[in-house]
């Protein structure tokens, strides 16, 4: 098969996969502040393996140069704009969350800040409206105690081989035959409220909320100061000299920057 690639290094292992199994025409990926959120991955892929990519915005004409060079279809796994879906190209994404349930563009931190049992991946038809599209193809799995924010992606992605897998080898019954979603929930991007701690801050609310955003922005605000965490850890105890005390414990964080 044909397809293009849609995406950030949020699913990487699905276009390392994808360029195992079938031709990859071109790559669009888009600027990421390679912080927090990465395109280096997708676009060494793209440079090692000869496929033409760019960081520009796709549009409708893309879309249909695509259709007329014979894609298949295009696959969208983690990119920051609304992609245009008046098009004769089928189009499907892939998304961290059981759908109709966790739409919109970041519901893994909510599943662990709200001690949720189980999430998954699905992989659904693009339509106009946000992760709305028929239901082709779904996977779950299971949320541990521990589960932060990292640990989660590697689990939803060690189920892509599997599903794109089931999805290259049988494409046109799976995308006829996609089951709609039904009513649902769309979650909104967590508040910076959500991911901001004060030294009154218990613990073990501190910790949660750590490891639901961990590897992402986390704000520490103390007296007149405000502090940037990234990758940052909770521990129980007195940390001392060069810790960010909350109640009952103390976070280190192995990037720390004052806002």
């Amino acid at each position: 098969m044909k397809i293009a690639y849609i995406g950030i290094d949020l699913f990487l292992p699905a276009l390392e996969y994808l360029m195992k199994r079938c031709e990859i025409a071109e790559i669009f990926t888009c600027k990421t502040d390679n912080l927090t959120e990465f395109n280096t991955g997708v676009i060494e892929c793209a440079k090692k393996n000869g496929v033409p990519y760019t960081t520009s915005r796709i549009t409708a004409e893309d879309l249909k140069r695509l259709k007329e060079k014979s894609c298949d279809f295009a696959i969208c796994a983690g990119y920051y704009y609304k992609i245009p879906t008046d098009t004769d190209l089928p189009l499907v994404n892939i998304h961290p969350s059981l759908l109709p349930f966790g739409r919109g563009p970041w519901p893994m931190p909510l599943d662990i800040l709200y001690k949720r049992e189980k999430s998954g991946v699905t992989i659904h038809k693009m339509d106009d409206g946000f992760d709305t599209g028929d239901i082709l193809l779904q996977r779950e799995f299971a949320l541990s105690d521990g589960e932060n924010l990292e640990t989660f992606m590697k689990k939803a992605c060690s189920l892509l081989p599997e599903m794109l897998d089931e999805l290259l080898s049988d494409f046109p019954r799976l995308y006829r035959e996609a089951k709609p979603q039904g009513s649902g929930e769309y979650v909104n991007m967590p508040s910076e409220d959500m991911y901001t701690i004060f030294p009154t801050t218990p613990y073990e609310t501190a910790e949660r909320i750590l490891r639901a955003f961990y590897g992402y922005d986390c704000y520490y605000v103390s007296k007149d100061r405000k502090y940037r965490l990234i990758r940052a850890k909770a521990a129980e105890g007195d940390g001392g000299e060069g810790t960010f005390p909350v109640k009952g414990g103390y976070i280190t964080s192995e990037r720390t920057d004052l806002v």
